[in-house]
Parts: C-alpha cells; sequence; structure tokens
C-alpha cells in the first residue's frame, strides 16, 4: 500500500488564497481511497509478470505511441474535466500520469452535455518533433486535432477537421513517403442498412496546413463480412509492417460482443482484405460462468518495443455479475503474435489472462500512484493543486472550490448531480469492485437544503449522496439516490440518521460488489456509525446507467436554489 501527497500537475486555475469556513462552505481534509478485487486473493503476478489491467477502473478506448524508448497511452474522459489524461512509462507496466490534454476550460466547451457525451476514443502519436492527439468532441465541436512539444503540455487548442463531419475516432498516420492518412469511423455511403451500420473512411492531411485534403474514401463498409450485419466498426489505426498496411479497428459494439478485427492492404488507400481468422481479441465465445471473467473486449492500439517485440493495450470489463460493474472500462496489455503474416491477441475461447510475463523491456519502479491490483491512495489536499486524476463534471464555471490550509473547500452552489451543470464535486475513479472512500469533514449546515458530504456517481441520473444536512433542529446524515431517468431528479431519500454535532465528522462509503454501505463518525475518534447497509449499488453499473464511464466518487456540496 502507498500515499500520495496532492500535489501534482492541473493546469486548471485553482484559488489558493486562504478563505475562512463561511456558513456556505464545506472543508475536507482529506480523501483516503483503498480498494481491491476478489481476485486479488487468488491470483498473484510472479517474478517477471504483470498484472492485468494495467489501468484500473474507468480508463477506456486506450491509445498508446512510443517515442525512443518512452511510451505514452491516453483515454476517453467523456464530459468529466480536465480530461484525456496522458500517461507515461519505461516498461508498459508501471504508468504515470504526467498531465491531462485537455486541461484548460477554453480548449472545449462539454456546455450542459450528458456525461457520456463530450471527448471519445483519443489516438496519440508522434511524428518528427510533435505529439499528436486526435480525437471527437461529440456535440461539441466534431473531430480535432491538437499537438505538443511535451507531453505534459501545454496542449494546443483543437485544430477542427470538418470533413469527418458525422465521425468519429480518427487516428493519425505517418508513411514513409512523407504523406499523412486519417482514418475514421463515419456513416456508410448511402443510407444504412441496419442500426449500427456504419464504416472505415481514409483522407490524406496536409500537415503544413493541417487541413484533410483530397477524395473521402471508405475502406470497409459495416464490417469484415457486411452480411452478418456487423456492428459499430470503430476505433481504427493504420500501422506497417514488412511492406503490408494493417488495419485494426474494434467490432461489435461495446458491451459483450466487442472485438479486434484486422485487415491488410498493399496502399493505405486500400484496398483491404479482412484476415480470414478474425477476430483477433474478443470475450465473447467464453462461459460466462468462469471464475473471475474479462469480458467486453476490444479497441486495441500496437506499439512496436525496440527488440522487436508488439504489444497491444486495449479496454475491456471485469465484471462482479451477470454483465454488471461499476468501474468503467478499463485498459489492459497483452503480447502480440505474429502467425501467417496476421496478428493475433487471443485464439478462440482463450482468456485474457490476468497476469502475464513482461515485455523485454527494463523493469521500473512502481508508480508513485498504484493503478493496478489492490492499492490505497491518501489524497492530504496539502498542494496548491489537485493531482491529474482527479475531475470535475464538464468545465469548472465560477469560483467555488479552494486548495488552502491543507484542505479541500466547497463552496455549496444551487446545483445538483441531476443539473446537467458544474456542480461543487471533485471526484476521482473508483478503481476497484471493493472499495472504500472516506473524507473528513468541516460542515455545518444553517439551514434545510444545505448539504455537503460524498457522492457516487455513474450519470446525470444514475448517482448516490451521501450528505449531511438539518432537518429541522436535528442535524441528520442522509443517503440519497437516483436511479434512472424516470426517477425525480432531486433523487429519492433511502436512510435519514440523527448525528451528534461535531467539530469534524468523518464519512465513509464502501462498495461490495452490487452493494454499497455508508457510515459516519461524529468526530476524529468516535466510532462508526451506520446510516445505511447494503443499498443497491447496481444503480451504478453501466448495464443500469447506461453510458460509456465508470462511477466517480469525491467531495460534494450543494444547496437549494
Amino acid at each position: 500500500m502507498r500515499g500520495l501527497k496532492a500535489a501534482t500537475l492541473l493546469a486548471t486555475a485553482l484559488f489558493t488564497a486562504p478563505l475562512a469556513l463561511a456558513a456556505d462552505t464545506a472543508r475536507f481534509n482529506w480523501l483516503d481511497y483503498q480498494g481491491a478485487d476478489p481476485s486479488d486473493a487468488v491470483v498473484k503476478a510472479g517474478p517477471g509478470q504483470y498484472r492485468n489491467p494495467i489501468l484500473t477502473g474507468f480508463y477506456p478506448d486506450p491509445s498508446i505511441t512510443r517515442v525512443g524508448d518512452d511510451y505514452y497511452l491516453v483515454t476517453s474522459t467523456f464530459s468529466w474535466f480536465p480530461g484525456i489524461p496522458v500517461f507515461h512509462s519505461r516498461d508498459l507496466v508501471s504508468w504515470t500520469q504526467i498531465g491531462n490534454a485537455i486541461d484548460r476550460p477554453d480548449q472545449l466547451d462539454f456546455k450542459a452535455l450528458g456525461l457520456s457525451r463530450g471527448v471519445f476514443a483519443p489516438a496519440i502519436d508522434y511524428h518528427d518533433g510533435t505529439f499528436y492527439i486526435l480525437n471527437t468532441c461529440v456535440d461539441c465541436g466534431g473531430n480535432f486535432i491538437i499537438t505538443a512539444k511535451d507531453p505534459k503540455g501545454p496542449w494546443s487548442d483543437p485544430i477542427w477537421l470538418p470533413d469527418l463531419e458525422g465521425g468519429i475516432d480518427p487516428s493519425i498516420f505517418f508513411d514513409e513517403d512523407g504523406r499523412t492518412y486519417i482514418v475514421n469511423n463515419g456513416p456508410p455511403e448511402g443510407k444504412p442498412l441496419y442500426e449500427g451500420h456504419r464504416a472505415i473512411w481514409v483522407q490524406e492531411l496536409d500537415l503544413k496546413t493541417m487541413k484533410t485534403i483530397g477524395p473521402r474514401k471508405v475502406l470497409v463498409n459495416g464490417g469484415v463480412d457486411l452480411s452478418t450485419k456487423p456492428i459499430w466498426i470503430e476505433g481504427p489505426h493504420i500501422f506497417k509492417k514488412d511492406g503490408y498496411y494493417y488495419l485494426i479497428c474494434a467490432e461489435g459494439g461495446t458491451a459483450i460482443n466487442h472485438s479486434q478485427v484486422v485487415l491488410r492492404g498493399s496502399s493505405p488507400m486500400g484496398p483491404f482484405t479482412p484476415n480470414p481468422a478474425n477476430p483477433i481479441l474478443t470475450q465473447r465465445d467464453l462461459d460466462p460462468a468462469r471464475p473471475f471473467p474479462v469480458t467486453s473486449a476490444g479497441h486495441a492500439d500496437f506499439v512496436l518495443t525496440p527488440k522487436g517485440e508488439w504489444w497491444a493495450s486495449f479496454l475491456a470489463i471485469r465484471p462482479y455479475g451477470d454483465d454488471l460493474y461499476n468501474t468503467g472500462r478499463e485498459t489492459f496489455l497483452m503480447p502480440v503474435r505474429w502467425v501467417d503474416g496476421w496478428p493475433r491477441l487471443t485464439d478462440p475461447a482463450q482468456p485474457i489472462p490476468l497476469t502475464h510475463a513482461r515485455p523485454d523491456l527494463p523493469a521500473q519502479p512502481a508508480p508513485p500512484v498504484p493503478t493496478s491490483g489492490a492499492f490505497r491512495v491518501r489524497d492530504e489536499f496539502d498542494g496548491d493543486r489537485l493531482p491529474p486524476y482527479w475531475m470535475m463534471a464538464r468545465n469548472p464555471k465560477g469560483d467555488w472550490y479552494r486548495l488552502s490550509d491543507g484542505a479541500l473547500t466547497l463552496k455549496l452552489l444551487p446545483v445538483g448531480l441531476s443539473d446537467h451543470g458544474n456542480p461543487a464535486f471533485w471526484a476521482r475513479r473508483q478503481q476497484h469492485h471493493n472499495a472504500s472512500i472516506t473524507t473528513e469533514m468541516l460542515f455545518t449546515p444553517d439551514q434545510p437544503g444545505e448539504r455537503a458530504g460524498l457522492a457516487a456517481v455513474q450519470s446525470d441520473e444514475n448517482w448516490i449522496r451521501f450528505t449531511l444536512e438539518k432537518d429541522g433542529a436535528r442535524l441528520v446524515a442522509r443517503v440519497a439516490a437516483r436511479a434512472g431517468k424516470e426517477a425525480p431528479a432531486a433523487g429519492r431519500l433511502l436512510a435519514s440518521v440523527a448525528v451528534t454535532p461535531a467539530a469534524a465528522y468523518r464519512m465513509r462509503i464502501t462498495a461490495r460488489g452490487g452493494q454499497y454501505d455508508f457510515d459516519i463518525a461524529a468526530g476524529p475518534d468516535a466510532a462508526w456509525q451506520p446510516v445505511l447497509t447494503g443499498a443497491d449499488g447496481t444503480i451504478l453499473s453501466t448495464r443500469k446507467a447506461g453510458g460509456f464511464i465508470g462511477t466517480m466518487i469525491g467531495p460534494f456540496a450543494s444547496r437549494a436554489p
């Protein structure tokens, strides 16, 4: 177990002047996260092995690139801000987040979008001294490129790609002859033949003007076999090996039928021929009752090491029940084998391993913030910036938070968790099936409608709120939840327990797969007082909430409008 002092990069402006604890504020002195999964007690990485996933929790759609001996990886964050985390590694196993590519409010505006809109599936690459990230801001501008000389940032403002209108998941390919291409998912030519019928397009890019040029061309219509009505061909990447151009794509949607397929051709403009042994990665053909299942695997990106080894990052999930998972889609790592000129990750009916031999690279020290296996991270809020893994819902609006005097202080805003706004809510990912999130809070509500504490959010319509409030003359700890679009936007009260007034309160949310417990302690040494045990946490699963994210948990404060 390793702890962390909260003092790493976040380019969002934070106000650090001392702020007296006023009636309309709540002060959080620290937040402690501890988590483990059932497999952690059984599956152990031995000497020379690594543990999957390499990034636990809500880290979907990974894209990876190498520059010399350094590797960089990015993932999706949708409408959370700051967005698109940038990770660094030198061994493909030990990853450290070095920044966020979208860290200025004026780069992109997530407006009032749902939490599963915004930035989808970034693709990172490097060429001739410049880093490139291609991405789509869904419902907030379309497809774009941002660039940086240093992957830590700053990253440029978006350069928009209007020719890709209606598409998602763009990526870039730099050919040996100096020409550059963009491939992306887009609507098919003509009318779609069925729900989920999409296509992979290619177009050349002029690097000097950063504009697409020449004709756009369909490389894949529907999928590797249109007669089977394949859905959601997406996440394309092109690379070259042994004279062939390879096109890898995800296919089958993001649920249990997710997969990875590959095609190859003699030109980036096609034509491309599918691998007769597709898919090269999937878990849809395995027994769902197997122990410690990994499912919904796909959306891969490949990288080549200096010694000639091929490796792939990809997303998958680890359910705790019947396709129930609260942690979102996670980042995994596997070697790429080459068979008869085609890449392969898993054979038919082969499970994704939770442990595997490490890449043939010099092993690096464990990262300061653990990303895999069981771990503990404690944020003391004693720096002048939050660590880069902390995020808020949508772009920051107004002066509602402070980092000062060793604490995170939030103003009570008239913005709720269902308001599609920017609530006073800083959050970190739930990264394990079994986790406890504990904080110490200084807060005294003056009137009904004022509340502060912790919130666990999966979407604008699916969340659980654990707060200290006033009920007449009494001080109470309350648990409220919203479970679906038809439920009241303010949530439904699940539990309310009288609490003894104190100078400070410890509050704890404990996740146990599909059940959540809520406890409070009135004072630093007081015994824990149960508020609600065994609440239905499946409302925070992707299956019930929909969307593409994982549960985010952290300090929250609000007041009635």
